[in-house]
């Protein structure tokens, strides 16, 4: 009843808008009713998978490489002329299951949202949100484009965080201040690049009857589970409870180093003085060491991740030109994620690794959904499957269990990775707080001078116990190397609460490894076809965030470092 789809995307992503719009149109004109109404929702979804990973690996090629000039125009050439089109007739679909009046088995959720995006959806936002993705690789190309050279040779910015573990502490310092010089050398142009965001999505609001940005953004991401206020609470259980643990592991870390105050280059170093961690040698010694481990945590989750090792959808090593972070995305034609990545050889790649392959490992579960709007789960919970995913795999880091390190360097960086999730959630709040200051106050934000004394407040009330004295520029430039903030304005909460789940998804594995795995399974498995608070219940954890709640986490946490101290 339908035109055949291609079967791939490697002739779909050079059609024209005029070869693509006859699917959409087909899907459109169609007499929908309840006896043809999974054929019509399987259609849709073929389209939406093809479009989607068209989009997908256009982006996956600009990241490979921001100088690509050629990688670069396509993807333009694709935000003008197809993904306008794309939401628009997309829209048109919505609308009209939603003026069927018919409800599909499982869509409970699905047209929840479906709801949310009819309400929001402006015509003339389109082209405003295509342009919005255009800024986003402007930004890329800034920081991509990073370099520096040290010992004589010229490297990216990422290259020069192994020199921030050495135990030659003037070293770290001219490396930490040689990385700070460059990133300040492009304050200006993020500057100019942040008014420009700015301009923009106020019109995204205005257009869509929003008094502000933020109220239109929590839409747009379908926040239904919680609120602004209850934001705010989070941060405030932050200070109370998670600042004063921050602030007892720099002063251990202090004491350790036996230094008289912090200092940013003092952060990554052992303070122990024990050599750096060095996990691995190459791309290939790090998928092979990772396989293993994950085929310790789950026997499935080892079929995953070798699947993704022989089909080349891994792209794990930093090099000159190419994007900065890293991310897993989905192509979904072809049934499969693609995670990417820069390591450079530290133990924090071995995390990034772990966190990108929960991500991975949530794609693979939730195929088994027939439509594409049951995959989509919220961005909060895609956090528990990658946050959870580290924690899960910790066990699993000593070499006698197939890992990277020898016992002592595996409680080592274990400890590092505790650690880390305390300083983390105040780290959250400053960038959760500052975006809802960017937004409920858009005129003063848009001079990003004061952008600069809002984070440094910020930054004085949640991250205590570091001396920034000498360098309080590049202190209060910190929201410019956020990409979160400029790519992804307020996802960035989603991390804090996504870790209150995986931190009790491993409390449970502490008890009952088996038992919490198959709970976070069926947690993954369910999509977007669930609430927030019943997706933390079906991986076994709440949805909670007061003060009380958070003591207990992280009474957890310090309990578990002080036993792997002894």
């Amino acid at each position: 009843m339908f035109s055949k789809l291609p079967n791939t995307t490697h002739d779909f992503m050079e059609y024209s808008r005029s070869q693509i719009e006859p699917y959409f149109q087909e899907l459109i004109e169609f007499h929908l009713n309840s006896t043809n109404l999974e054929e019509w929702l399987s259609q849709w979804t073929g389209v939406y998978f093809l479009i989607i990973e068209t989009q997908n690996r256009l982006r996956v090629q600009t990241s490979k490489n921001t100088t690509d000039r050629g990688a670069e125009l396509r993807y333009q050439k694709y935000l003008d002329e197809i993904f306008p089109q794309f939401q628009i007739a997309d829209q048109k679909l919505k609308d009209k299951l939603l003026s069927a009046g018919l409800e599909p088995d499982r869509f409970e959720i699905p047209l929840r949202k479906m709801r949310s995006e009819a309400d929001l959806y402006r015509e003339e936002n389109v082209p405003l949100l295509s342009e919005e993705l255009k800024l986003s690789k402007e930004y890329d190309k800034i920081i991509g484009a990073q370099t520096t050279t040290w010992e004589g040779e010229e490297i990216s910015i990422t290259q020069l965080r192994p020199v921030y573990q050495d135990r030659d502490r003037e070293r770290r310092q001219k490396a930490w201040q040689l990385a700070a010089e460059r990133q300040l050398a492009d304050r200006e142009a993020i500057n100019s690049l942040w008014r420009r965001f700015m301009e923009l999505r106020a019109k995204l609001a205005a257009n869509a009857g929003f008094d502000n940005y933020r109220d239109y953004r929590w839409m747009n991401l379908a926040r239904f589970d919680y609120s602004p206020p209850d934001c705010r609470q989070f941060h405030q259980a932050i200070e109370e409870v998670v600042v004063p643990a921050a602030l007892r592991i720099y002063e251990n870390r202090r004491d350790s180093l036996d230094v008289r105050k912090l200092r940013p280059w003092d952060l990554e170093v052992d303070p122990l003085g024990r050599p750096q961690l060095l996990p691995f040698k190459d791309e290939d010694d790090l998928k092979s060491t990772a396989a293993g481990i994950f085929r310790m945590v789950d026997a499935q989750f080892g079929k995953h991740f070798d699947t993704m090792r022989r089909e080349d959808l891994l792209d794990l090593e930093n090099r000159k030109g190419k994007a900065p972070g890293g991310y897993c995305t989905v192509f979904p034609v072809s049934r499969r994620p693609f995670i990417f990545m820069n390591a450079v050889g530290l133990h924090d790649d071995v995390q990034t690794l772990l966190h990108e392959a929960g991500h991975a490992f949530h794609v693979f579960e939730k195929l088994h959904l027939p439509y594409h709007q049951q995959m989509n789960s919220p961005m909060e919970f895609n956090e528990v499957a990658s946050m959870s995913m580290e924690l899960l795999a910790a066990p699993y880091l000593e070499t006698d269990a197939g890992g990277f390190y020898t016992p002592e360097e595996a409680a080592r960086a274990r400890i590092e990775h505790l650690e880390k999730i305390v300083l983390f959630w105040p780290y959250m709040a400053v960038v959760d707080a500052f975006q809802h200051w960017v937004y409920e106050n858009h005129e003063t934000a848009t001079d990003p001078s004061n952008c600069d004394a809002v984070w440094a407040e910020l930054w004085q009330r949640f991250m205590p116990g570091v001396d920034w004295s000498g360098f309080e520029q590049e202190m209060m430039t910190g929201w410019q190397r956020k990409l979160h903030i400029h790519k992804y304005p307020f996802y960035y909460v989603e991390y804090g609460f996504a870790q209150i789940g995986a931190v009790q998804v491993w409390k449970n594995a502490l008890k009952d490894q088996p038992n919490s795995i198959r709970q976070y399974r069926q947690g993954i498995s369910l999509g977007g076809t669930a609430t927030l608070p019943e997706l933390f219940a079906a991986a076994g954890a709440r949805f909670a965030f007061d003060s009380a709640f958070m003591k207990d986490l992280v009474d957890i946490i310090e309990s578990d470092i002080a036993s792997m101290r002894v």
